[in-house]
């Protein structure tokens, strides 16, 4: 799986960093082409002329070569890398990447990446679990990074604990893994929807709901990076989509959502729909601004809208899977359960508006994913990002 793949080994200052020579080895050995960025302190632990001789490559250290004044751009090498790997990642250096302290070369090549980034972290166990190093590690999974744990045993203090970086040849197959999980969803082709609709009133006013569209863009984002063909029916939010083999297709009302959806699923292996969609629609649009007249009120006659995943449900094929979401705020399982079977769903992902840092506009949720054979899978609260491969995990299951 690493045949011909571009990784950047960012290489830090400490006694782990002997490991790196090894993990080089093996990358290259596995067919890949490996450029070797090393911080400063990195450099009393492991010469670049080693790793120069393994890899070669001419190892970086400096934003510009001293004696030609030749510049390393670290926007390009972000733009070269299929994978970065930081291994050893050091305590300050973690911290760097967390709070963005771009003072050298890795971590500037670092915040520039547009690849999956894989952490390793090294160092004593007390420094690992402190607080400080924990919270900058549950921040960089929130950004998306993959934190390979460190192992336990004699450390280089010769105290006994959890620190030592995880051997090179098991780097090596988290990096395997991740790539052929990378195809998983390849030739595959997967319609989600994200975001509100909004209703109109008049010309400048509507119904809406507080979505932002996050939880949907993530579940798409992570569809694409796995090979699949997306897909997404937006609502109006002001995301985009990162991954440019993304399509998206603009709507503002639900009856837009379900035009562009019965369109979309025949076509599709399977769809998640995320969209918070409106229940109801205005009967009795204005076509002009509704004006304050005296003590008269206005009268908003509602009709409803057409249901969007059970209309998909009826439509669904054997070779189809059909996910749903249930956002509640009482009797949540209940609730989720009966829509679930009744929208011919193939799973649905239940969140409540009850649990802290879970449901619209926030950069987390809480969810619990239950299937139409019963089974259930409760999860703790994480980033949307890491949500999203959660579902994305059922969804492939779920496929034939």
């Amino acid at each position: 799986m690493l045949k011909g793949k571009h990784i950047i080994l960012g290489i830090c200052g400490g006694i782990a960093a002997y490991k790196s020579a090894y993990l080089l080895r093996l990358l290259i050995k596995a067919g890949a082409e490996v450029q070797v960025v090393i911080t400063p302190a990195g450099k009393e632990f492991i010469t670049p002329v080693t790793l120069s001789a393994l890899s070669g490559k001419p190892v970086i250290s400096e934003f510009f070569t001293a004696n030609t004044g030749s510049w390393n751009s670290h926007v390009d090498l972000g733009l070269w890398a299929d994978a970065m790997v930081i291994a050893p990642a050091t305590a300050s250096t973690i911290g760097k990447m967390a709070n963005g302290v771009a003072d050298n070369m890795l971590v500037t090549t670092y915040l520039s990446a547009k690849a999956p980034v894989f952490v390793a972290p090294a160092m004593d166990l007390d420094m690992f679990a402190h607080p400080s190093t924990q919270r900058n590690l549950q921040l960089l999974r929130q950004y998306g990074n993959h934190i390979i744990e460190p192992a336990s045993g004699e450390l280089a203090s010769h105290l006994v604990g959890k620190g030592r970086m995880e051997e090179p040849e098991n780097i090596v197959k988290v990096l395997e893994e991740y790539f052929a999980a990378s195809q998983s969803l390849a030739c595959k082709r997967i319609m989600v929807t994200a975001g509100p609709t909004y209703e109109k009133i008049d010309p400048v006013r509507y119904i809406g709901n507080y979505s932002s569209g996050k939880m949907g863009y993530a579940i798409a984002e992570e569809c694409a990076s796995r090979g699949a063909e997306v897909v997404i029916i937006s609502g109006p939010v002001s995301l985009k989509a990162e991954n440019q083999s993304i399509k998206v297709v603009d709507v503002e009302s639900a009856q837009e959502m379900y035009d562009a959806s019965v369109k979309e699923f025949p076509r599709c292996d399977a769809a998640i729909m995320c969209a918070a969609v409106a229940d109801y629609c205005v009967e009795n649009q204005s076509s002009h601004k509704i004006k304050r007249e005296h003590d008269e009120l206005p009268v908003i006659r509602l009709k409803k809208n057409p249901d969007i995943a059970a209309s998909l449900g009826t439509m669904k094929s054997d070779r189809q899977v059909l996910a749903g979401f249930a956002l509640e705020t009482d009797n949540e399982d209940a609730n989720a359960v009966e829509k679930l079977h009744r929208k011919h769903l193939d799973f649905i992902v239940l969140n409540s508006l009850n649990e802290p840092g879970a449901g619209f506009k926030t950069d987390t949720n809480k969810v619990t994913i239950i299937d139409n054979t019963g089974n259930r899978r409760v999860y703790d609260l994480k980033s949307k990002r890491l949500v999203a491969k959660d579902i994305v995990d059922v969804l492939i299951e779920k496929m034939p």
